[in-house]
């Protein structure tokens, strides 16, 4: 099980997401990115910053 703090990417953001794998973060990832803070254009350094903080549990 993998999970990932918004909030360690995007100061002041509560949200958490948690998934079986990296891929089913990056999913949620992508629609709370777009819905909650307006973020479409998803950078190859977004990608890497969410990346490099997501931790196994």
């Amino acid at each position: 099980m993998k999970t990932f703090a918004c909030g360690d990417v995007i100061p002041g953001c509560s949200a958490r997401f948690s998934a079986a794998d990296e891929g089913g973060i990056f999913a949620q990832v992508a629609g709370h990115a777009a819905a909650d803070h307006g973020v479409t254009d998803i950078t190859p350094e977004l990608v890497q910053a969410v990346r490099d903080r997501i931790v196994s549990i």
